[in-house]
């Protein structure tokens, strides 16, 4: 998925925003799905009202921009949905360690997989308050969160059965 493509949903999904705004709104919505810095979304911005996808209008006296989708960036957003065929390919810190795992003494790697279990579990703890929210019922991020919140229910019960299964080897 492209930095650009993430930025068309969040302007579809929030209408007319600042730089600013979408930064905060992608570190509150999308960024459990996909990562961006403040120093990546400008220039992307830039990009993009330069290939017509975007508008950007200066307002305030610091020259703030807001930007609106055009016509054409929403066609570029649905053509993605409906063309493209996401990446499957994950790379994750976390997997990497159970592939590595075998290296380590079972009762260290249990001890690595509890560390890893533990912060999963906050996590699921993080993302079903934001099911809980109010707002999660809202057309953009619904189906991302319940994703998000399975995947996380699933990589828990991987660490408890690898754990079992380490402490029942050891």
């Amino acid at each position: 998925m492209s930095l650009r493509i993430a930025l068309l949903g969040l302007l579809t999904a929030a209408g007319p925003s600042s730089g600013y705004d979408l930064a905060k709104s992608f570190e509150s919505s999308l960024n459990y799905v996909w990562q961006a810095s403040h120093s990546q979304i400008y220039p992307e911005l830039v990009k993009m009202a330069s290939d017509g996808l975007v508008t950007a209008d200066a307002e305030g006296a610091r020259g703030r921009k807001t930007y609106t989708i055009t016509p054409e960036g929403a066609d570029q957003l649905r053509a993605w949905l409906r063309e493209q065929a996401p990446s499957l390919t994950v790379r994750s810190e976390s997997a990497l360690q159970a592939f590595l795992l075998p290296v380590l003494a079972p009762q260290d790697a249990v001890a690595v997989l509890e560390r890893l279990r533990e912060r999963y579990v906050k996590k699921l703890e993080a993302l079903e308050a934001l099911c809980a929210d109010s707002s999660a019922g809202e057309r953009f991020g619904r189906y991302a969160l319940d994703h998000g919140i399975r995947h996380v229910r699933a990589t828990v019960a991987w660490a408890d059965d690898t754990i079992a299964d380490l402490r029942a080897r050891g």
